[in-house]
């Protein structure tokens, strides 16, 4: 009998018990070269979660050093209106006792109100532009009436007392208002908010929003062109107008400069 046939079928019983023997070690090949495909993207997606981390911080740092710079800037300014607001007082305590030395003559009284009207005019000119026009208009108005008489001395000098004392309250009011601001060449109403007499932010009907900002040449108002600085005046905007007047607002840094 030929013993090919059964060397052949030795074979194939051969092949196929190889073929079951490598399965196992092919399948478990497979598996590890997914298992370091996986490890590779966990990898890359940890390093990529560390990037954005450090760049979350480094954010965070220049942000606080941002609000530190600007905390000091806040405080400087304080320091200066309060040093005005007291030469301003004293101003007002030495015209009161020349006041009360110039006796009942109404013609000494009126170099005394002149000088102390001179006074507030250049204060409300060189201070906030907050309802400047209007403010410089009742100041005109006395000095109407002193001058022809319509307004005797002694009621004038009850009435500048009075603008001395709204000038100072103004000082250390927070609110929402309205005025007109100057946009370049356009004059145009807006919605205001004054932050004591340190920064002055408003918002349009168009949606322009910014800040009174004061440079070498004098207050000006700018448009916030960043968005979160638009957010954040819109932010206050709308927190004022739900009367909440308490809290952390972060601004823009409208802050007032000196002139070099």
């Amino acid at each position: 009998m030929p013993s090919f046939p059964a060397s052949a079928t030795a074979r194939r019983l051969a092949a196929s018990l190889l073929a079951l023997a490598l399965a196992p070690a092919a399948h478990a090949a497979d598996e590890a070269a997914d298992l370091a495909q996986s490890l590779i993207k966990l990898r890359g997606e940890v390093e990529s979660l560390n990037s954005e981390l450090e760049l979350v911080r480094e954010e965070q740092r220049t942000a606080l050093g941002a609000l530190g710079q600007q905390r000091a800037e806040l405080e400087a300014q304080l320091n200066r209106q309060e040093l005005s607001t007291r030469e301003l007082r004293e101003r007002l305590a030495r015209q009161a006792e020349e006041v009360g030395s110039a006796g009942v003559a109404g013609d000494t009284l009126k170099p005394v109100l002149a000088q102390a009207l001179a006074q507030l005019r250049q204060y409300i000119q060189s201070g906030l532009p907050f309802k400047t026009d209007e403010r410089l208009a009742a100041l005109a108005e006395i000095e109407t009436q002193i001058a022809n008489g319509t307004l005797p001395p002694h009621r004038a000098a009850n009435r500048v007392w009075a603008f001395y004392e709204d000038e100072f309250r103004i000082t250390r009011e927070t609110g929402l208002y309205k005025q007109t601001v100057a946009l370049g060449k356009e004059q145009v109403l807006a919605d205001v908010v004054k932050v004591g007499s340190m920064m002055l932010y408003f918002k349009t009907q168009d949606g322009r929003m910014g800040y009174a900002r004061r440079e070498p040449a004098g207050w000006r108002f700018a448009v916030a062109t960043e968005a979160a600085d638009q957010a954040r005046i819109a932010l206050l905007f709308d927190s004022l107008g739900k009367q909440i007047r308490q809290g952390y607002f972060e601004l823009p840094a409208a802050l007032a400069v000196s002139g070099g």
